[in-house]
């Protein structure tokens, strides 16, 4: 039984098809972010001068709670997999960029379960 391994896979470049999982979610995270983003922008824009409680009681409404925690997710989500991306191409050295790329997770995941617990502290 022969296997052939390819020149990349020697390399440590990693297969050319392994990006197409990361690609589609990237445009998956995208086009569920276009009208998550939009609703939120219009919401703090209506928001922009209101008390402080006023943001509070927004925020735990059952229906904002809902959207920011489908928006959160998805948009921190689709921020570490740019990064990646960004990190992948740009930071030539093994080391660092292995550093990086543990550290794009390891933010992602922080920032998404604060935000999250934030959210729903507020709403509980």
């Amino acid at each position: 039984m022969t296997r052939s391994v390819s020149l990349k896979s020697i390399k440590g470049l990693g297969s050319a098809k392994g990006g197409v999982h990361h690609w589609k979610m990237q445009r998956l995270t995208a086009i569920a972010l276009v009208p998550l983003c939009i609703w939120l922008a219009v919401s703090i824009s209506l928001l922009a001068n209101a008390e402080y409680e006023t943001i509070i009681e927004w925020v735990a409404k059952p229906a904002v709670t809902t959207l920011l925690l489908l928006t959160i997710p998805a948009l921190f989500f689709h921020l570490k997999l740019g990064l990646q991306i960004i990190i992948e191409d740009y930071v030539h050295s093994r080391q660092v960029r292995s550093l990086c790329l543990i550290g794009n997770v390891f933010a992602a995941l922080i920032l998404t379960v604060v935000s999250v617990t934030a959210v729903l502290r507020i709403s509980l």
